[in-house]
C-alpha cells in the first residue's frame, strides 16, 4: 500500500508566498576593481542590490547608514586589511551580526582562526568557484530576508497587541466615563437623601463590587440613613459568616469616618472570625463621604463571589463616586435645612400674628368700654391696668424681636460690671413671680452662702435668667416644680434651671437653640411662643464668654438648662461706684413744645400728655413744615421723629442748628432704633437726647426738667 508523502514547503517557498520584501544589499569590499567586477557578475543572477567599495574605510562609512545581508571581504588590502575591517564592523551594534565571507588567495591556520574569531561565516579561496560563491551568498540572502520577514511579522503582532490594548483601554475609559456620567445624572436626579443613597449602591453593584452599602451619619452621631445592594449570590457566598462581615464593616466605617480617609481590608472578616470563611475570600474598601470639611458618612464596597480585586484605577473611580455622592447628600441636607427654615419661618409668622392679636383684643375691648362711658367709675382703674399689662406684653414682644435683629447684625453691646449671681437670680425671680404663681408651680432656689461674682451686663444677664425661668414655666404643667441653683465649678459660675415639665426628645436637643424652633409640636400648640427666647440666651451667654447647654432624659422627664460664665477675678471685684442721686423733678414751667411725627395719632397723643402737664404744643407731620414752624414759633423743646417723609429727622435737626441758629432749643430724637450707632448718629446731627419708641410717659417730666436746666444755664 502506497501512502502519499506530505509536501513540506521550503523556506524559499514560504518566502515567495509572503509579502514581497525589498531587495537585500550585498556588500563587496576589495581593493582590486577587476575582482569587484567579477564578483558582481557572478552575483547578479540573485537579483539583489550589489554594492562595491575599494577599501575598509569606505565599507565602514557605508555601513553607518545602510544594512546588508552579507559582506564579501578581501583579506589582503593595503592600509586597513580585511581582518581589521571585520573587527571594526563587529564592534558596532548595528553590524555586529552581519555575516562576513572572507576571500583570500591564501589562508594559513592562524589567519583562518582569527577570521572565525571575528565572526566570519566562511573562507573562500581566490580564484573563486562561481557556483559555490553564488550558492553561499544566496543562502545568506534568503536567511536575511527570512529574518526580515519574521521581524516584520513580529512588529505587526506588537503593533496589533498595542492597538488592541489601546482599544481596550479606550473602551474601559469610555465605560468609566459613562459610569461617571450616569452617576452624575443619578446624583442630580433627586433632593431626597434615601433616593441618593439607593442610587449610589445601585450604580456600584455589579460595576465595581459584589456588595455595596452607603451610610449617612447625622449631627448627633446616629445613623441618619442607610442603603445596601448586592449581587444575587452574595448571601449564599457569605453564609453564616454574615455577622462577622457586618462587624468588620462597622469597624471599617467608624475608622474611615474618624480618619476622613479610605480604609481597606483583604478579608471579609477580621482575623479572629476568618476561620468561618475558609472558602470565601474577598476584600472590603470603605470611602468617607466628606462635605464641608466633615465626614458625614461612608461608601462601602466588598468583593466576594466574583473573586475580583480592585486595582488602583477602580479605587480612584470609587473615590470619585464617593465624592459625587457626598456632594449630592450635602445638597439634600442643605435643601432640608432650607425647607425646615422656611417651615419655621411660616410657623413663626403665624405665631407672631397670634401673639400680636392676643393683647390687641383686650385693648380694643377696654377702649370700647371706656368710649361708651357706661362703665362704673371703680372699673376704670381695672380696665387701665389691663391695658397697661397688654401694652407691656407687646413691648416685651417687640423688644425680643429687636434683640434678634441686633444679634443678627452684631449690634449687641454689653455694659459690663461686677455682679453677684445670687442677687441677679433673686431679681429675675421677682420679675417672673406673676407667671409662676399663675401657673401654680412650686419654686425652689439653691444659692451659695458666699457671693458668686461675674462680670456681665446687668440687663442682659437678667434677660438670660428670665428667659430660662419663663421657658421652664411655659413647658411645665400646673403643680410642677421649677428649681434655680448656682454654684462654683472649676473657677466658673454655674447656673442650673431645672423643671419637671414635658421634657425634650433626644433628636430635638441640638435644635432648641435655633431661631423660631418650637419644642411643643402638638397640633393644639397649647404652649405658645415665638421660638426666639433660647436663641437669645445662647447668643448672650456666648458674648459673655460662657456656654449654655440643655439636657433631658426624654419626653415627660423634665429639662435642665445649664449656664456657665467666667467668674470675676480679684481685680474685678472692686466695689462699684454708688450711683449719684437723681435730681428731683419739679414741675417745669410752661414751655413752647414742637412735636414733629408723620404718625398723626402718635403726635396727638404726645401733645395731649404735654398739654395736661401745662405745656404749649404745636404739631407738624413732615420735615419742611417742621423747619417752617421752628422758624416761626422758636420753640424751647422739639420732639422730632427720625423717619420723616422728605427730609429725615437728622437733616431737620442739622438745619435747625445750622441754618436757624437755634443752639438753645432742646432737641429730642424719637426712633424705633436704639443701638449705640443710632444714638451716635442722633448726637452728631445735633440732638440732645435719643428716645426709643414707644415713649414712656413717665420720662416726660425728666425731659422737661433737662430742658429747663439747659435754659437756665444759657
Amino acid at each position: 500500500m502506497n501512502a502519499e508523502t506530505p509536501v513540506v514547503p521550503r523556506h524559499e517557498d514560504a518566502l515567495h508566498e509572503s509579502v514581497a520584501l525589498e531587495r537585500s544589499n550585498i556588500l563587496i569590499v576589495d581593493d582590486r576593481s577587476d575582482k569587484r567586477v567579477v564578483f558582481r557578475t557572478i552575483l547578479e543572477e540573485l537579483e539583489q542590490n550589489i554594492v562595491t567599495v575599494g577599501s575598509g574605510e569606505e565599507a565602514l562609512r557605508w555601513l553607518l547608514d545602510n544594512d546588508c545581508a552579507v559582506i564579501l571581504l578581501d583579506v589582503n588590502m593595503p592600509g586597513m586589511d580585511g581582518l581589521e575591517t571585520a573587527e571594526l564592523i563587529r564592534s558596532r551594534r548595528k553590524s555586529a551580526h552581519t555575516p562576513i565571507i572572507f576571500i583570500t588567495a591564501f589562508a594559513d591556520e592562524m589567519h583562518t582562526a582569527r577570521g572565525y574569531s571575528l565572526g566570519a561565516v566562511d573562507y573562500i579561496l581566490s580564484p573563486v568557484v562561481p557556483n559555490v560563491l553564488r550558492s553561499k551568498v544566496k543562502a545568506l540572502v534568503q536567511l536575511h530576508r527570512l529574518n526580515a520577514e519574521l521581524k516584520r511579522r513580529a512588529d505587526e503582532r506588537v503593533a496589533l497587541v498595542r492597538e488592541q490594548a489601546a482599544r481596550a483601554n479606550a473602551e474601559e475609559q469610555q465605560r468609566r466615563a459613562s459610569f461617571l456620567a450616569e452617576a452624575t445624572q443619578v446624583m442630580a436626579s433627586s433632593l431626597d437623601v434615601d433616593t441618593i443613597l439607593k442610587g449610589a449602591t445601585g450604580l456600584v453593584v455589579p460595576f465595581l463590587a459584589d456588595y455595596s452599602a452607603v451610610v449617612l451619619i447625622g449631627d448627633d452621631g446616629r445613623i441618619r440613613g442607610r442603603q445596601a445592594n448586592a449581587v444575587r449570590t452574595w448571601e449564599a457566598y457569605v453564609g453564616a459568616a454574615r455577622p462577622a462581615f457586618d462587624t468588620l464593616l462597622a469597624e471599617l466605617q467608624e475608622t474611615a469616618i474618624a480618619k476622613g480617609d479610605q480604609v481597606s481590608h483583604d478579608r471579609l472578616a477580621n482575623a479572629a472570625a476568618h476561620a468561618s470563611l475558609p472558602d470565601a475570600p474577598g476584600e472590603v474598601h470603605v470611602f468617607p463621604l466628606i462635605t464641608r470639611g466633615k465626614a458625614r458618612g461612608a461608601l462601602m464596597l466588598a468583593q466576594g463571589p466574583s473573586a475580583r480585586r480592585l486595582g488602583s484605577a477602580d479605587l480612584t473611580l470609587a473615590e470619585s463616586l464617593a465624592g459625587r455622592a457626598a456632594s449630592a447628600v450635602d445638597n439634600c441636607l442643605l435643601y432640608e435645612e432650607i425647607q425646615n427654615a422656611d417651615r419655621r419661618k411660616n410657623e413663626f409668622l403665624a405665631t407672631l400674628s397670634h401673639e400680636l392679636r392676643n393683647p390687641l383684643a383686650p385693648l380694643r375691648s377696654a377702649l370700647h368700654m371706656l368710649r361708651t362711658e357706661t362703665v362704673e367709675a371703680h372699673r376704670h382703674g381695672q380696665l387701665l391696668e389691663s391695658m397697661d399689662r397688654q401694652v407691656a406684653q407687646m413691648t416685651r414682644l417687640v423688644e425680643d424681636l429687636l434683640d434678634v435683629s441686633r444679634i443678627t447684625r452684631g449690634a449687641i453691646e454689653l455694659r459690663r460690671e461686677t455682679l453677684d449671681v445670687s442677687n441677679e437670680i433673686r431679681h429675675a425671680l421677682d420679675s417672673c413671680r406673676v407667671p409662676i404663681e399663675a401657673g401654680g408651680h412650686k419654686f425652689a432656689m439653691k444659692l451659695p452662702a458666699e457671693a458668686l461674682h461675674v462680670v456681665a451686663d446687668r440687663v442682659r444677664l437678667q434677660q438670660i435668667l428670665e428667659n430660662l425661668i419663663l421657658n421652664a414655666v411655659k413647658y411645665t404643667d400646673p403643680g410642677g416644680t421649677i428649681e434655680v441653683s448656682a454654684e462654683t465649678e472649676l473657677g466658673g459660675a454655674v447656673i442650673h434651671v431645672r423643671d419637671t415639665g414635658i421634657g425634650i426628645a433626644h433628636d430635638k436637643l441640638s435644635h432648641v437653640w435655633d431661631l423660631f424652633v418650637q419644642v411643643d409640636e402638638s397640633p393644639e400648640r397649647t404652649r405658645k411662643g415665638l421660638g426666639i427666647g433660647l436663641a437669645l440666651v445662647r447668643d448672650l451667654v456666648k458674648r459673655h464668654g460662657g456656654t449654655v447647654e440643655a439636657h433631658s432624659d426624654g419626653l415627660g422627664m423634665g429639662s435642665t438648662f445649664t449656664v456657665r460664665l467666667p467668674r470675676a477675678v480679684r481685680a474685678e471685684l472692686a466695689p462699684a461706684p454708688k450711683p449719684e442721686p437723681k435730681p428731683e423733678v419739679s414741675a417745669a414751667p410752661a414751655k413752647r413744645v414742637l412735636i414733629v411725627d408723620d404718625n398723626v395719632d402718635a403726635a396727638e397723643t404726645l401733645a395731649m400728655m404735654l398739654d395736661l402737664m401745662g405745656q404749649q404744643t404745636r404739631q407738624e407731620h413732615d420735615g419742611k413744615a417742621a423747619l417752617k414752624a421752628a422758624a416761626e414759633s422758636r420753640p424751647d423743646v422739639i420732639f422730632l421723629d427720625i423717619g420723616l417723609p422728605g427730609l429725615s429727622g437728622h437733616e431737620v435737626a442739622s438745619r435747625i442748628r445750622r441754618d436757624l441758629g437755634m443752639d438753645q432749643v432742646y432737641l429730642i430724637a424719637l426712633s424705633g432704633y436704639g443701638t449705640e450707632e443710632d444714638r451716635r448718629k442722633s448726637f452728631y446731627a445735633g440732638f440732645d437726647s435719643h428716645l426709643v419708641k414707644p415713649l414712656d410717659p413717665a420720662a416726660l417730666p425728666g425731659i422737661l426738667a433737662a430742658a429747663e436746666r439747659r435754659a437756665q444755664a444759657a
